[in-house]
């Protein structure tokens, strides 16, 4: 769960999960699906982790919002379904996981994230045993299934907060966070405790006439946040977690975990100022605050030790191994992302995502080197997560895209995510270039944030929008109304006319993760920059004992460019294994020729 999905908040909050995909950038030439070179298939399964406790480390995950992903019953709604009917595309692309934005019943005040019960499926989606046949034929394609676990609210009608406002002496009462406000009398209700605001608008905390007192909500005012200083909230997501994991589900994203804890003194947040000393005014109309009263208080890390040893206990069943906890860490600099792989002896995370180098949101070459050196260097060892894209944040085009180049600039930042050390994770559509599509008409909107927000805050449908399979009516996502209309581009833009395609995006992602399955050095090698003078072309190398060295060279730009690179003990001689279609062939590593926003991925001899 994300703030908002407006550009400018996005940046202010330093938002988007990022996975930086470990990887085996080795496919074969020009952007066509890599095929295997003729060697012995040992050699090749070599590339794979040395057990299923390290699937995680070199992983693959896909994120899929289901109302959007397939239909299979023609009510306009994405489902399980429908997922499993699409179970082998996932397969032929390559992706080890995916993980499923929820699907619990709710009241879709937030689609989703507005939990009413924890341990069912929304009838819209299906039932538990659609849901177990997804996990089953899932793991039938080596592909584990994620599910997201909200533990900072529940949706307002969960039994839990129905009987915690029902009066201050009930059982649950202290299962979520009550104040009185202030200046609070028997007949008048003062104002707020404090200035928290919600990140969708306005104050955080709502009055609750019943028992005449105010409960706080980061989220919206339907999302009541938890209280984690209650141990019995922890026993009750312990609960929870296992009734999951008991039915085979690879692991849990970790939803909106910064915000579980808040200043137990109430103190006012600092309100952010520009320039010129006047405050920030948001896309609501409230004065923009600094989020230090409210995000990553030290309370996160204990919650984190105890969640992880929960998840640790379940390593065998349908997915023998590891299950892997994911964190959305929306996080300031990358020493506090380091903090939330935990210290030795208490792990948290094993994947908490960078946000780093997602959020840079423009095709800066010195901060994309720069974050990129401090998730290799700066996070003590442990495997980084990066990614770009996701359901709160507008798509890659309207965040990196110069609206000509958009395509190519999307094969530079899937180089940047698949042939960097660690795990990957991407959004739906974007191995076909899916574009962002917000309404135009403030009455089209369904995201309550653009309702809210309308016209400066448009919502996050525009990055919603159905799965274009073909060029069918509704491209093939649905036989009804979709709940979301279909973009017009999907008659060219969608997976069948890609897949056909040797010089598509499609063959660009999946020649990237045969790359990243196949080649040593991208599975398990170190990143080390190369040219790191250059202001033009990003360039790195991978390297692993025993394995040959890879270069990646990327143009950054929107003009030519020739990059002379520099290998201790090589012979200069390339063999290349992917480049942006009808890109030069270098004659040497000391002359490689970029076009506009083109890639060269080499093997050094």
């Amino acid at each position: 769960m994300h703030p908002t999905n407006s550009l400018a908040r996005m940046i202010e909050s330093c938002a988007l999960a990022i996975l930086l995909g470990a990887g085996t950038l080795a496919a074969a030439g020009q952007s066509a699906p890599a095929k295997p070179e003729n060697k012995p298939q040992a050699k090749l399964q070599a590339a794979a982790p040395a057990s299923a406790r390290e699937w995680w480390k070199n992983a693959v995950i896909y994120e899929i919002y289901p109302r959007s992903f397939q239909d299979s019953n023609g009510d306009g709604i994405g489902d399980l379904n429908g997922i499993t009917a699409r179970l082998d595309y996932l397969k032929e692309l390559g992706v080890d996981a995916i993980w499923l934005t929820p699907c619990f019943p709710s009241p879709l005040v937030d689609f989703g994230y507005d939990i009413s019960d924890y341990k069912k499926i929304d009838p819209q989606y299906g039932t538990l045993a659609d849901f177990d046949r997804l996990v089953a034929e899932a793991g039938k394609r080596h592909i584990r299934v994620l599910m997201d676990m909200v533990m900072n609210h529940s949706s307002d009608k969960h039994e839990w907060f129905q009987q915690s406002r029902s009066s201050r002496s009930n059982a649950y009462r202290d299962w979520y966070v009550w104040r009185d406000g202030k200046g609070q009398t028997a007949t008048d209700k003062g104002v707020p405790p404090n200035n928290w605001q919600s990140y969708f608008g306005h104050s955080a905390w709502e009055w609750d006439e019943t028992t005449r007192q105010y409960y706080y909500h980061k989220f919206y005012i339907q999302q009541p946040d938890l209280n984690w200083n209650n141990p019995k909230v922890h026993e009750a997501f312990k609960d929870i977690m296992a009734f999951w994991l008991k039915r085979g589900v690879g692991g849990f994203r970790f939803d909106a975990i910064t915000t579980l804890y808040e200043d137990p003194a109430m103190t006012d947040e600092g309100i952010v100022k520009d320039k010129d000393g006047n405050p920030v005014i948001n896309a609501y109309g409230d004065p923009q605050l600094d989020d230090t009263k409210t995000n990553n208080q030290p309370g996160v890390h204990p919650v984190m030790q105890e969640m992880r040893a929960a998840v640790d206990k379940f390593s065998t069943g349908a997915y023998p191994g590891t299950r892997v906890v994911i964190g959305e860490t929306y996080l300031p600099n990358i020493g506090e992302l380091a903090k939330m792989y935990g210290p030795k002896g208490k792990p948290e995370f094993h994947l908490p995502m960078d946000t780093q180098v997602a959020m840079i949101n423009k095709m800066d070459i010195a901060a994309f080197r720069s974050k990129l050196t401090d998730v290799e260097t700066q996070i003590g060892g442990h495997v980084p997560l990066l990614l770009f894209d996701n359901h709160d944040n507008p798509r890659i085009d309207l965040r990196y895209g110069d609206g000509v180049h958009d395509e190519a600039i999307q094969r530079v930042l899937s180089t940047v995510l698949f042939a960097s050390r660690g795990a990957a994770l991407f959004y739906y559509g974007d191995e076909i270039g899916m574009k962002t599509t917000p309404p135009t008409r403030k009455e089209d909107v369904k995201d309550p944030i653009g309702i809210t927000g309308w016209p400066k805050e448009k919502g996050r449908d525009g990055e919603r929008t159905p799965m274009q399979w073909d060029a069918t009516a509704n491209s093939g996502f649905t036989r009804g109304t979709p709940w979301l209309p279909v973009p017009p581009n999907a008659t060219t833009v969608n997976v069948e006319a890609e897949k056909s395609d040797s010089a598509s995006l499609f063959a660009w992602y999946k020649s990237l993760i045969h790359l990243k399955k196949t080649n040593l050095a991208f599975a398990h090698g170190d990143n080390v920059m190369l040219d790191t003078d250059n202001s033009k072309v990003l360039s790195w190398l991978r390297k692993a004992p025993g394995a040959p060295t890879v270069v990646v060279a990327a143009n950054f730009t929107a003009d030519p460019q020739t990059v002379s690179l520099a290998v201790p003990g090589s012979t200069g001689k390339l063999k290349t294994l992917l480049k942006s279609p009808g890109a030069a062939e270098p004659a040497s590593l000391t002359s490689i020729e970029l076009g506009p926003f083109e890639v060269f991925i080499g093997e050094v001899k």
